[in-house]
């Protein structure tokens, strides 16, 4: 066999080894990526868990150094307050401006509740002081008050007094007097607010009889000189004895409050029908029917048993949103109750629908006439301003014949003949609605004490009147001590409701004493 015949299978065999190794070189390549792509992925993570823990340090680094900033600023700023830079008042404790904080704090929430959130304000600053007790705190508000009602006006001033009693358990009754100068009344469009007023005299009493109110006005009349005007409502009791009071040889005009006489005004003219009568027979029955039941959304209001026509807003407005319910089927408080039962518990209202109607445009007009005396006061041109107010809702309402017109006309003659009473000149106030307000502030600090007799408290009742500043407390505790408080608050409440029953149970813890003893 020729030599040539074996060449073509040599380089067979060695195309075959070339490729094979290829191959090989290929796979260790591909081999070595998927390392270093395996290696690379644990590189990515590594980064990633870096870079988040870099993240987390750099929030931490960053609140640290908020917080530090924070807490710097809080040190300077609290090491900066005038209230720990203050001396205590002298005989004291407590700088004035704590015993000033504290008063007013009190008048608020209370004397143990003051306490305690200065106890609060003062950790969450980070103020390093004493806080007053609850007992000190009233002692201050007790001895402001007395000291409020010595010297309140400048010599030779006008006053107008204003004059009302509030109720307590029992025959305790509690005489109010509060003056404003008639300087200080608010410029017409604003309404008179306690800052205006100042208490004169707070006096307790079993009953008030019109010699017992004489007594005190002249008592007062002389310590302070006798007003201009006296403002009370309808109670002779108070009204009569003014006309002993003069000031520069002239009578004081005692003026009539507005809302008391248009309550009986609506009275005469809507209380006497046999219609609202009825009526309020009625919504006596509803309450008792509906409450604690699925109606119960539509309960009418508490009624008044006193001074119930000065109260009639709620119940007028009530009757009204049960009226829309009623032929509003779909509405949503009405889910869930069948039309047959409110149709029974409630459906009485469609008979009264066009009396109500009728007494609340009285109504309406008796809530204007309020809004005009309490932000315009008495003057030349009061009335003419109330019907003014009135033709802005209604431009014919003089010419229809209609409860709401009647009232209207008495209440605009009503005034007219107010105002020319007046002085040339002057303005006057017209409505005692502030001591209502007054009254009601004064029974939220004697809370739970409300409920009982009058109490020590009532010469705290003059500090409502106040806006206490450190300058306030200066001037009052110099001219009032602590006895001279203490002698004020026994010669006021004498034997109250509190005094007998704790001498009550003083005699008788004494006598079981004595009992147990033998």
């Amino acid at each position: 066999m020729a030599l040539s015949d074996f060449e073509p299978k040599k380089k067979t065999r060695k195309s075959s080894q070339s490729r094979s190794a290829m191959r090989r070189r290929l796979q260790r390549r591909a081999c070595r990526i998927h390392n270093l792509q395996s290696e690379l992925d644990d590189l990515r993570k590594t980064i990633q868990k870096l870079e988040n823990c870099l993240s987390d340090m750099a929030s931490e680094l960053e609140n640290a150094r908020i917080n530090g900033a924070m807490q710097s600023s809080l040190t300077q700023t609290t090491s900066e307050l005038p209230i720990q830079r203050e001396r205590p008042l002298s005989g004291h404790q407590f700088c004035l401006t704590s015993i000033a904080l504290s008063i007013e704090l009190a008048k608020r929430v209370g004397f143990r509740a003051a306490a305690d959130a200065m106890q609060i304000l003062f950790d969450m600053l980070n103020i390093d002081m004493k806080v007053p007790s609850h007992d000190a705190i009233e002692q201050w508000t007790l001895r402001l008050g007395v000291a409020s009602m010595k010297n309140p006006f400048k010599e030779g001033q006008r006053v107008l007094w204003m004059a009302d009693h509030s109720s307590q358990i029992g025959k305790e009754r509690l005489l109010l007097i509060v003056g404003v100068a008639l300087d200080d009344l608010p410029p017409p469009g604003q309404t008179l607010t306690f800052e205006n007023m100042k208490v004169l005299a707070v006096v307790p009493g079993q009953s008030w009889k019109k010699e017992d109110v004489e007594r005190e006005y002249l008592k007062l009349a002389n310590e302070i000189g006798a007003p201009v005007y006296l403002l009370s409502d309808g109670a002779s009791e108070l009204r009569e004895p003014a006309q002993t009071l003069e000031k520069d040889g002239q009578p004081t005009i005692v003026l009539g409050d507005l809302k008391h006489h248009a309550a009986n005004v609506l009275e005469k003219e809507v209380g006497r029908c046999t219609r609202f009568q009825s009526f309020m027979t009625q919504v006596g029955l509803t309450r008792n029917r509906v409450q604690q039941t699925e109606l119960d959304q539509f309960s009418p209001p508490t009624l008044r048993t006193k001074s119930r026509f000065m109260n009639l807003a709620p119940l007028f407005t009530w009757s009204m949103m049960v009226l829309y319910h009623l032929k509003n089927p779909g509405s949503d408080s009405r889910i869930g109750i069948s039309p047959e039962r409110i149709e029974a518990k409630l459906g009485w209202l469609r008979e009264y629908a066009d009396d109500l109607r009728r007494w609340n445009q009285c109504q309406e007009v008796i809530d204007r006439s309020l809004s005009v005396i309490n932000r315009q006061g008495l003057h030349a041109r009061t009335g003419e301003l109330l019907d003014q107010s009135l033709s802005e809702q209604n431009s014919n309402w003089r010419n229809e014949n209609s409860s709401a017109t009647r009232i209207g006309v008495q209440l605009i003659d009503w005034i007219e003949q107010s105002s020319s009473n007046l002085h040339a000149g002057e303005r006057a106030w017209l409505s005692t609605e502030i001591l209502e307000s007054l009254f009601g502030r004064f029974k939220q600090m004697e809370r739970q004490h409300s409920k009982g007799g009058l109490t020590r408290l009532i010469a705290a009742l003059p500090t409502l009147c106040l806006r206490v500043t450190p300058g306030t407390v200066r001037e009052g505790f110099l001219r009032v001590d602590c006895k001279a408080t203490q002698k004020w608050i026994t010669d006021s409440l004498g034997h109250t409701l509190t005094a007998r029953r704790n001498a009550a149970y003083r005699e008788a813890k004494t006598a079981n004493h004595a009992i147990s003893t033998v």
